[in-house]
């Protein structure tokens, strides 16, 4: 199983910022996936999750309304649509997986708000 992040970066107060998970190494269709973030000196936290056939999404309550979870199956991709970002985002941000007894996770890809 193999997770990789991308399209973090410095953005400003109030812009937009798409990350992409791309997946490998088992049925992607098959399975829910999520994005996490740890912020500096916190915990990892759960942002947004998506289930596999039926794309129910679920959001932490910090970011409900400004970032949407999506998938792609064909493309082996899930995706996070992070709008009206706040300083309070900046983040390693990190896509999971859980099959079997096991949580799988990417590198992680760091988003910055800044001005």
């Amino acid at each position: 199983v193999q997770l990789v992040e991308s399209g973090g970066g410095l953005v400003q107060p109030g812009g937009s910022l798409r990350l992409s998970c791309a997946a490998s190494g088992f049925t992607f269709s098959r399975y829910a996936m999520s994005w996490y973030r740890q912020r500096p000196g916190q915990e990892r936290e759960l942002v947004a999750e998506i289930t596999s056939a039926a794309g129910i999404t679920n959001y932490a309550d910090n970011i409900k309304g400004r970032f949407t979870i999506s998938r792609a199956n064909a493309k082996n991709t899930v995706y996070l649509q992070m709008n009206s970002l706040k300083p309070e985002d900046t983040a390693v941000y990190y896509c999971n997986t859980f099959i079997g007894r096991y949580n799988y996770w990417g590198q992680g890809t760091q988003v910055t708000v800044s001005s």
